[in-house]
């Protein structure tokens, strides 16, 4: 790792170990597998919450990160939102916000799948992402995960991922928060910026040419059912995400960007993420990847100071989805 780009976990310690001293105060649970890491629960069996939600999302952020919720949002119905700025961007977003390590363990009705957040992705560097980011945590002291689930990663999955990060399982620490929890609510929809820097990555721009982000969106209502809350997660930053991002390069090259990424500039952009899902057969793949973006974009070329806007608020569909009126 470059002496001048920042450990993420060394970053991210202090708020893992406030969140595991809190836990009571947060009303999660804090427990150790057979193997020695600790697992905290945000939401199966604990009751987690929002101020628990915030905190686990700086801990995506890989400590690099600030998240708020604030009133003051363009819908009546829903005043509350969540906002996202990072230090570092690209680094905290992509390099350890984004769910981007598949882990899974056994096969058929008792197979365990869950898409690993955090900055332990840095430490195991097990995606071709990071050899683009150029970036590896070697400094990393522990492997810490956030896991959208509401399954306990089995004993031979959490061995495996220590072996990757080349630690014991006791130095590993997993964060816990199922998409249809108060907590799972708050860490997804915060990935506001994320997403938009993810969609920047397929787009083809530059990273290295995003100097800076800010984003927010509406803080969603929880459901029961996991396909609403996933899809009301989704659609809080689809119909309701708002992001400037602040880039070097040609201007040419930021009014393009700007046009590009919205959500509305998918094929599949209408609907509430939930129907298009089902639609889709259930089939992530069947999805155009273009989809998952932001509401409305402005990208602001920093070499001439001109600020390009695209897309557009939607809150007919984020009433569909939240199901609330205008």
């Amino acid at each position: 790792m470059s002496e001048a780009r920042p450990s993420l976990g060394q970053a991210a310690q202090p708020l893992v170990a406030a969140l595991v001293a809190d836990a009571a105060a947060l009303r999660l649970e804090v427990g150790r597998s057979a193997t020695g890491a600790t697992i905290v629960d945000g939401g199966i069996a604990a009751p987690g919450g929002i101020e628990a939600g915030r905190r686990i999302a700086e801990i995506c952020l890989g400590g690099l990160g600030r998240v708020e919720i604030t009133a003051g949002s363009p819908f009546p119905a829903w005043p509350f939102r969540i906002g996202v700025t990072a230090s570092d961007p690209v680094l905290a977003c992509l390099g350890s916000q984004y769910a981007g390590w598949s882990l899974s363990h056994g096969e058929g009705e008792g197979a365990y799948f869950a898409m690993a957040s955090g900055p332990g992705r840095a430490r195991a560097v097990k995606e071709e992402l990071f050899g683009e980011l150029a970036y590896a945590d070697e400094a990393a002291p522990g492997g810490f995960f956030v896991l959208e689930t509401d399954r306990v990663p089995p004993e031979a999955l959490i061995e495996r991922v220590a072996a990757d990060c080349r630690l014991s399982p006791s130095d590993l620490v997993f964060v816990l928060t199922p998409t249809t929890s108060l907590a799972g609510a708050v860490q997804i929809t915060a990935r506001v910026l994320e997403v938009a820097l993810h969609k920047v990555h397929a787009l083809g721009f530059p990273l290295r040419h995003v100097r800076d982000g800010l984003g927010s969106a509406p803080l969603p209502p929880p459901s029961p059912d996991f396909l609403t809350a996933m899809g009301r997660t989704n659609d809080a930053i689809l119909f309701g995400g708002e992001v400037q991002l602040f880039v070097d390069g040609p201007e040419d090259a930021a009014r393009e960007l700007a046009e590009k990424l919205p959500s509305s500039a998918s094929r599949d952009y209408g609907k509430p993420f939930a129907t298009i899902f089902k639609e889709a057969g259930f089939d992530f793949y069947r999805i155009d990847p273009m989809l998952f973006s932001p509401a409305k974009v402005l990208v602001t070329a920093l070499a001439s100071g001109r600020t390009f806007t695209a897309g557009m608020l939607a809150p007919d569909l984020l009433a569909q989805s939240f199901d609330g009126a205008v």
